[in-house]
């Protein structure tokens, strides 16, 4: 074989991180085949995972920071700083895996410590500041995430709002002349891989707000809020971002950061894919590996699997998947540009027992790959 192998997956959620799921991989490969050449790039979408494939490269320096979480309790964190670029991740700050299934508060959850690393990162003197959303706990339109870095928001009686998107149903004043003045000379880049816009039946209260807690009548309350802040914002700032596509991503984060911070919306596995170098480790490949914990119809409308098979296909360069399950038929996995997928469930049909066996069960499916491509 000539050319190396690319082995470049994202997270097994709940299971296995991108760097974990990618050694497992890797071990299968050269334990069935000992000289091959293999590169390990663990890659993501802008949501969680995203710092961590930063500092797999090696070029970005981990910095901890603590900060508030989505429900006021102080959480330790982290981002990525190189020279130039620091990379934020909402998940870490403000993301729903923080909290325990009876912690969900979806009126109250704030973006405020996603905020706080935005100002650790602007501390770092960095030009370029990239903010990964996804996972989100919160659904408060990136009020709480302003708020750290200046902003104010007021009732009718002048008084600070509660926190959370509950606490929007009552804004009337917004105050941005005392954001960060350091905001104006960074370029801050949304990355997500969520275009829904901030309001109505496809906006981030409808569509998300149940995965964070939120009741029927809850997601009523959570998306008139979302309307009454951004007609408050869009007064103030002139600007009417609300039907962008990833004005609701990570409960409205996207609108406050495109709003009020000037943030370029782009994909987050594009973003990623750039931070960590893709295309040069895909130069000479021969074969590219990659995958997440479950491959479906969402994994072809821009998560990371898809991008990473767009650009090997790109190249002339075959991809396969690995996955905890896999919902697509062969013609859908042609579609997305996968010669084959590798599904743990294939080889542990018991949900529970994979989950609890997924890198023994990866370094199986490289042994497989090993010996049905190279």
């Amino acid at each position: 074989m000539t050319g190396h192998v690319l082995v470049a997956p994202d997270k097994f959620k709940g299971s296995l991180s991108a760097a974990e799921v990618a050694e497992a991989v890797v071990a299968g490969l050269r334990g069935r085949m000992p000289s091959v050449a293999v590169r390990a790039s663990p890659v993501a979408d802008g949501g969680d995972g995203t710092v961590r494939a930063a500092l797999a490269t090696g070029r970005f320096e981990h910095s901890p920071v603590r900060v508030t979480g989505p429900t006021g309790r102080r959480v330790s964190a982290e981002i990525a700083v190189s020279d130039t670029t620091a990379v934020v991740e909402l998940a870490s700050a403000s993301g729903l895996a923080l909290l325990a299934p009876g912690e969900f508060d979806p009126l109250r959850a704030s973006s405020h410590g996603t905020g706080e690393l935005i100002a650790a990162a602007l501390d770092a003197g960095v030009s370029e500041i990239v903010l990964g959303v996804g996972g989100s706990a919160c659904t408060d339109g990136g009020a709480g995430m302003l708020t750290a870095l200046g902003a104010r928001f007021t009732d009718a009686a002048g008084n600070p709002l509660a926190p959370g998107g509950g606490g929007l149903e009552r804004i009337t004043g917004a105050d941005l002349s005392g954001l960060d003045p350091r905001l104006a000379g960074v370029d801050l880049v949304l990355a997500s891989d969520v275009d829904n816009p901030l309001c109505g039946s496809s906006g981030a209260a409808h569509v998300y707000g149940p995965q964070k807690g939120a009741s029927s009548e809850q997601v009523r309350r959570l998306d008139g809020a979302l309307e009454r802040f951004a007609e408050v914002i869009g007064r103030v700032t002139g600007d009417s971002s609300a039907d962008r596509p990833g004005a609701g991503a990570a409960g409205g984060v996207g609108y406050g950061a495109m709003t009020a911070l000037s943030a370029r919306f782009r994909s987050g596995s594009d973003v990623v894919l750039e931070l960590v170098d893709f295309d040069r480790d895909l130069a000479g490949a021969a074969l590219v590996v990659t995958g997440e914990g479950a491959l479906d119809e969402q994994t072809l409308h821009g998560k990371v699997p898809a991008a990473v098979a767009a650009r090997a296909a790109k190249a002339g360069v075959p991809t396969v998947a690995v996955a905890g399950k896999c919902s697509l038929s062969r013609q859908r996995l042609r579609d997305g540009g996968f010669a084959a997928v590798y599904a743990l469930a294939h080889l542990q049909p018991d949900p529970a027992r994979s989950i609890e066996g997924a890198a023994a069960l990866l370094h199986r499916v490289g042994e497989h790959i090993a010996d049905d491509f190279l």
